[in-house]
């Protein structure tokens, strides 16, 4: 599972309890468990890894804007040798230079992604925490209608 959408998907499918089968169902919840916390956990690498490439990156921007770069350097990442073609730039302005530039925003965009699923990985893994409360819930209601 490497996308949101597919974890959503999955999800959508294993949170399913059938009322019939609800030993089925308990012996389940430690397997979905497992893979959920798998997910979470490789979610929250991939999170820490999009961190330390953003630093890296802001660091080579900050070079960029400030003039401190090679031309070599500039040559070997693509970027344009005036960043801000020809216009004197105050350190005030700096930061729209940066919130505006496309590989940091994509940058922030892939944290803000990661972030968002490895949010809802610990809501899906916190609901299999207590997916035995609704089992054992269901099976009370089960009693009660049964007049036991």
């Amino acid at each position: 599972m490497n996308t949101l959408e597919e974890i959503l998907k999955a999800w959508e499918t294993d949170s399913q309890i059938d009322p019939n089968k609800l030993d089925k169902s308990s012996v389940d919840t430690s397997l979905l468990h497992a893979k959920y916390l798998q997910f979470l956990s490789l979610s929250k690498i991939r999170l820490n890894n999009s961190y330390m490439s953003q630093k890296l990156l802001l660091k080579d921007k900050w070079l960029y804007y400030n003039g401190k770069m090679s031309k070599e350097e500039l040559q070997s990442k693509g970027w344009n040798p005036d960043p801000f073609n020809g216009l004197k730039i105050l350190k005030g302005e700096m930061d729209y230079y940066y919130n505006s530039d496309p590989e940091l925003q994509e940058s922030d965009s892939r944290i803000q992604y990661l972030k968002t699923m490895v949010e809802t990985l610990q809501e899906i893994v916190d609901n299999i925490k207590w997916r035995h409360q609704t089992i054992g819930n269901i099976i009370k209601w089960k009693m009660f209608e049964a007049g036991i």
